[in-house]
């Protein structure tokens, strides 16, 4: 009976919970708050539809809602952003950037979130607010522990009254720990500012505190007021604008484990106080400018697992206090000037995984005791002066990093010798990237088993030989990279047969050979495909149809003699990075789709496509068609184009007709246009000048007529403007004169009729080049051109100039000494420039890489008179001089030997004379000398380099010259260093003349040699005397 009792009493119990069970699963939120719910719900704005489940009775079981399971109370409310954020996939991917932009909530924060009165947790992160303001009422929200605003798209001024939520745990306002400092500028961010921090002094129960991003400059009190949170654990003020330390007495961080200061600009040491809290684990003092020494003090912060000092200014050997730091996990010393060699003391450090001392000054070897850190999983020694081979250590298999190290990156190490084979044991490498170095000889075969490697860099080195077939067994790989080497041989079926996981591969750059079937199926989808300068032709690949998701295709230089196949654009048309320049594609351009999010990069120049330029996409960046046979009229291309994303715009080399659309002018996101090199005539369009973005344009070589638009006003942002080879006339107008920013001016071949405007120098004092050759341009050289200290090439010839060769021309800087910021600069420059023209050796050459290298002069072809001034000896490094074809005077000057790199010089047709001077023969760069039809006299020097120059053209015209490589030889012979001697006036050759005759015969007598020394010490006899014998004997030998 008692047994039957108390299973009674047994079930009536269960049948009370599963009563009270049911009853609280049916249990509704507060009315209140789910009044307070559907407001916030109004007043956001949800594209995504993300709270498409807020509706019904109980709130409770709406995504992003927490309650107290026995109250019902909201105490959690989480509307982060559910698409995690990835940097790498968010500029990339542009599926992946829709989705994460369109999951952004929008709008504005309802103040009925007030009535939730019991909430401890707010999480609003990832979303976008459009720059409104943290709502001060949220400071009411008494029982709130947790608030995250990171990346929500706020701005302006942190409310104080935050300072009222005194349960607060964790407050992050700054940048989502998933979002880097370079890319929180990109992720919703409208510049959240501080002046005082003073209020943080109220939570004295915070744990974690995330200030990252927020402008902390102006608040001088911030250290003071950080170190006051006794509790605090995590303290993050990364990229803050901050500068110094304020001066403090004392740091409360008695709990501090975790404190990041990256991505500011403090430019001090580093503070000693910071080694006081033994407590930290994390310490990210990284992307800074600290220097000096880093104190051995820091060797107290024994519980370190975690610490960063890259990007800084240390320029120190490692200091040893570092390899005491025994409980190191993570240490990146990467980005400084550390010099010295690798300590051995480093493998004290036995729990380290990570070791980054990549871009620093490190020389000697790779130390062997590198092999000793058997937990070392990422090791990158990569941008160093190492200068020597892999060490012997790691070919030993008793090396402990066989079974732990994962990635090694040696990039750009100065490292040489062969890849070991040995790399076989290292079984659980996963990225092997030696790329940048002196490595030579095969690939190992035995590479081909390392069965978890997914990254493979051997680009840049001298590799040679066939490529392994081994690479082909890598079933995980997915990059592949051994661009710049010198493999011969072909690729086949066999290097790719296993990779299933391939999605970069890159071949470039070596005299390989595609060679697989037809028919052949790969077994990878890529998403890079780089096979520049490898044979790839002659017929266009069909396997690529086979790969659906190509990101980038550069196949420049492959041999390709074909028509684009029809399949082509059902797969590329919405490719972001195409280039099949240098290649045999003949038809018609490609037609390419609109795609959304990345900019894109189009190049089909350098080959023969015919007929019109169809739509451009309007997210195109840049458009090469360049060096083709394009046709048509340019209107159809940007009749239709709104883009606001097209930087460079390229069409040169053409046989475009008709004039200039008028509809480029709309395109303002336009940096470079050229169109030279076609068949545009009628005028040049004054709304150009609307581009207030253009750096640079490039009309030359067409058919354009009138004048140069007085109305032009560019902004200061153009560098380079090429109107050479056209038909324009008039003068240069003077709106020209505010082109404050001109490094490039070009324009020479036209028939402009003007003086040169002396506002050239003393407006355009930026001037690089300029250039004004084959015009109609009279008067004299305005004298304010000196004042273009920045000048490397002054191209005046083949115009009607008078006057003489100012003296002022040594004010010319760039042309006396080599300044290495400027030749940096106009390095830069030439990303942009496809040429410039300059006379030398008779003939127009083209520049482009070489530009920042070009330093010439040239006057020919004018009425310049005068002498050559001493002046211009003082352009140490001029190249090339050419001062032909005007009425120079006088003598070559004896100091032009100063002008030791000189490699082209005319000074041919003028009316120079005297001796050439011996000291020409010393510019042993001089690889063209053109003196013919000059006035000149004397031997000609002979030297090694002159030696070479042995066409009897380049002295011919000049009748008193003798000596190789004419004909006529001089009658003296030469000094015993090869070189005539210089004679210091016609007497005194005519007086040696006269006593090497006298000589001949001594046994005259006595009166012969009274006359003589009569005549020798009569002057005006002598001179008679020695004037008629060497016409005398010079008519002989013209007989």
């Amino acid at each position: 009976m008692a047994f039957s009792r108390g299973v009674i009493l047994l079930y009536l119990a269960l049948v009370l919970v599963v009563k009270l069970d049911f009853a609280y699963s049916k249990l509704s939120c507060i009315l209140i708050e789910k009044e307070a719910l559907f407001d916030l719900k109004r007043g956001l704005i949800d594209k995504a539809d993300r709270l498409s489940s807020w509706k019904g009775d109980n709130c409770c079981a709406w995504d992003g809602v927490g309650c107290d399971e026995r109250t019902g109370h909201v105490i959690k409310l989480d509307l982060s952003n559910p698409v995690s954020f990835d940097s790498e996939r968010y500029f990339d991917d542009k599926d992946y950037f829709a989705n994460f932009s369109h999951n952004c909530l929008r709008g504005e924060i309802s103040p009925s979130l007030l009535n939730l009165n019991y909430l401890q947790s707010l999480d609003l992160s990832m979303n976008n607010f459009s720059g409104i303001q943290i709502p001060p009422f949220l400071g009411s929200l008494k029982r709130l522990e947790y608030l995250n605003l990171s990346s929500a798209g706020f701005g302006g001024e942190v409310p104080q009254d935050l300072s009222h939520l005194l349960s607060l745990k964790h407050l992050h306002l700054g940048y989502a720990p998933s979002v880097s400092y370079s890319f929180h500028l990109f992720i919703n961010d409208y510049g959240l500012n501080v002046d005082s921090l003073s209020w943080l002094s109220q939570f004295s129960s915070l744990k974690s505190l995330d200030l990252s991003g927020i402008q902390l400059w102006k608040a001088n009190d911030w250290l003071d007021s950080v170190s006051m949170l006794t509790s605090l654990i995590s303290l993050n003020v990364a990229g803050c604008g901050l500068t110094t330390f304020p001066p403090i007495a004392h740091i409360n961080f008695t709990s501090l484990a975790s404190l990041n200061l990256q991505w500011n600009n403090f430019d001090s040491n580093i503070p000693l106080w910071l080694s006081n809290i033994t407590s930290l684990q994390q310490l990210h003092l990284d992307h800074n400018s600290f220097d000096g020494l880093i104190p051995d003090s820091i060797e107290q912060l024994t519980s370190l697992t975690l610490l960063d000092l890259s990007s800084n200014f240390f320029s120190i050997p490692l200091p040893n206090s570092l390899c005491r730091l025994k409980n190191l996990v993570h240490l990146d010393l990467s980005g400084n000037y550390l010099n010295g060699t690798v300590p051995d003391c480093l493998e004290n450090l036995t729990s380290l995984a990570i070791l980054n001392l990549e871009a620093n000054n490190f020389q000697g070897s790779i130390p062997d005791s590198i092999c000793n850190l058997c937990s070392l999983q990422v090791l990158d020694l990569s941008l160093n002066q190492f200068h020597s081979s892999l060490p012997n250590i790691l070919r030993d298999p008793s090396c402990c990093l066989l079974n732990s190290l994962k990635e090694l990156y040696l990039v750009s190490s100065n490292i040489y010798g062969y890849l070991p084979s040995q790399l076989q044991m290292y079984t659980n490498l996963e990225v092997l990237h030696v790329s940048f170095n002196s490595f030579s000889g095969p690939i190992p075969s035995e590479l081909g088993r390392l069965s978890h490697l997914r990254e493979l860099d051997l680009s840049n080195n001298k590799f040679s030989g066939n490529v392994s077939p081994g690479i082909g067994q890598l079933s995980k790989l997915v990059k592949l990279d051994i661009s710049s080497n010198s493999f011969t041989g072909a690729l086949s079926e066999i290097h790719f047969e296993k990779l299933t996981e391939l999605r970069d591969l890159s071949v470039s750059l070596n005299p390989l050979h595609l060679n697989v079937s037809p028919e052949w199926l790969p077994p990878f989808q890529l998403h890079t495909i780089q096979l520049a300068s490898i044979i790839v032709g002659p017929r266009f690949p069909p396997w690529l149809q086979t790969q659906k998701s190509v990101k980038q295709l550069i196949m420049s230089n492959a041999s390709i003699s074909d028509t684009i196949p029809a399949w082509f654009e059902n797969l590329y048309s919405q490719i972001d990075d195409l280039d099949l320049s240098h290649n045999n594609i003949s038809g018609q351009l490609p037609k390419f789709e609109e795609s959304r999010g990345s900019l894109r990069v189009i190049k089909l120049n350098s080959n023969k496509f015919e007929g019109p330029i169809e739509s451009v996409p309007l997210e195109m960046y840049l458009l090469d068609l360049s060096e083709n046979l394009l046709s048509r009229p340019l209107v159809p291309l940007v009749n239709n184009h709104t883009s606001r994303s097209l930087n460079h715009l390229i069409l040169s080399g053409n046989h475009l007709p008709g004039e200039i659309p008028l509809s480029l002018c709309v395109i303002q996101s336009l940096i470079r246009i050229d169109l030279s090199a076609n068949q545009f005539s009628g005028t040049i369009p004054s709304c150009l000048a609307n581009l207030q973005n253009l750096q640079v344009l490039d009309l030359s070589n067409n058919s354009l007529s009138g004048q140069i638009p007085d109305s032009w006003v560019f902004s200061e942002e153009l560098h380079s403007l090429h109107l050479q080879q056209n038909k324009l006339d008039g003068k240069i107008p003077s709106s020209v004169r505010n082109l404050k920013g001109l490094h490039i001016l070009d324009l020479g071949d036209n028939v402009l009729k003007d003086i040169i405007p002396s506002w050239i120098g003393e407006e355009l004092q930026g001037l690089v080049y300029l250039r004004l050759h084959s015009n109609n341009f009279y008067s004299g050289i305005p004298l304010q051109l000196c004042q273009l200290k920045l000048l490397r090439l002054l191209d005046l010839a083949k115009n009607n100039l008078s006057g003489s060769i100012p003296h002022c021309v040594n004010n010319f800087s760039a042309m006396i000494s080599d300044d290495p910021m400027l030749s940096f600069h106009m390095r830069f420059l030439i990303y942009f420039e496809r040429r410039i023209l300059e006379s030398a050796q008779g003939m127009e050459q083209k520049y482009s890489t070489t530009l920042p290298f070009l330093l010439s002069m040239q006057l020919s072809h004018n009425n310049i008179s005068g002498e050559i001034p001493e002046e211009l000896m003082d352009l140490l490094i001029l190249k090339n001089l050419n001062l032909s074809h005007n009425h120079l005077q006088g003598t070559i000057p004896e100091t032009i030997g100063n002008l030791k790199n000189l490699e082209t010089l005319d000074l041919s047709r003028n009316e120079l004379s005297g001796p050439i001077p011996t000291s020409l023969s010393i510019i042993y760069s001089l690889s063209h000398l053109n003196l013919s039809f000059n006035s000149l006299s004397g031997p000609i020097p002979t030297g090694k380099q002159l030696q070479t120059l042995n066409n009897e053209s380049i002295y011919e015209g000049n009748s008193g010259l003798c000596g190789a490589p004419l004909s006529n030889s001089c009658s003296e012979e030469k000094s015993s260093n090869g070189v005539e001697p210089l004679l210091d006036s016609e007497s005194d050759m005519q007086l040696e003349s006269l006593w090497f005759y006298a000589g001949l015969g001594p046994g005259f007598g006595f009166g012969f040699l009274v006359v003589c020394c009569t005549l020798a010490f009569k002057r005006s006899w002598s001179n008679a005397l020695f004037l008629f014998l060497d016409n005398l004997f010079s008519r002989r030998r013209q007989q």
